[in-house]
């Protein structure tokens, strides 16, 4: 398959560049840098020139999405403006301009997290984000065109990510990036719609 992924560089994206490469599939990398392509998804336009740049694909896989961590007093309207743009708007728009270049049974595999269902202090934003996407996946998979599949990975702390976030998440089973790579080939090579696959 022709896989486009969003978010390469990062440590998840990396691990799903390396899980798809392994099992044959030619992927195209699109980062704000260090990729095939540079790619803003908080931009639209910059979002249809990626597109235009690829061309048609089987797979598109978002490993992509930003929030801002501030306890609650402290967040803005703009901070939550900026989780929503970040994570939610920009996945929404890789899908909505995405419905004329990805082929018939071709799918859509977005970023979640365990914040959707698991809040943690600071992360209001985050469990925002992560629940607007999950329901967005739900629904639109019962109108993608062309039998297109979209899901979700929704992953708890990564153990490559401890020295970052671990402090955020006291007391979670932190789990390697490798096993969520490998829901992102269930998602790309398999043919279930509108699931969330929880990583945990």
């Amino acid at each position: 398959m022709k896989v486009v992924l969003i978010g390469a560089s990062g440590t998840l994206g990396q691990a799903v560049h390396v899980a798809l490469r392994h099992r044959g599939h030619e992927v195209i990398t699109a980062s704000r840098s260090n990729a095939d392509i540079s790619v803003d998804i908080t931009d639209p336009a910059s979002i249809a020139a990626l597109y235009k740049k690829v061309g048609r694909v089987d797979a598109v896989a978002s490993a992509a999405g930003t929030v801002p961590w501030k306890p609650l007093g402290e967040l803005g309207l703009d901070d939550v403006r900026a989780g929503v743009e970040g994570k939610v708007l920009s996945q929404i728009e890789l899908v909505r301009q995405g419905l004329e270049f990805v082929a018939d049974s071709g799918s859509y595999t977005l970023i979640t997290g365990i914040l959707a269902r698991e809040p943690i202090l600071t992360g209001a934003v985050a469990s925002l984000a992560n629940g607007a996407v999950e329901a967005f996946v739900r629904a639109a998979a019962i109108e993608l065109p062309a039998r297109q599949r979209i899901n979700a990975i929704s992953p708890t702390v990564f153990e490559e990510a401890l020295d970052v976030f671990g402090d955020y998440f006291p007391g979670f089973d932190p789990v390697p990036v490798s096993r969520a790579a490998a829901a992102y080939v269930r998602s790309v090579e398999g043919h279930q719609t509108g699931q969330i696959y929880r990583v945990e």
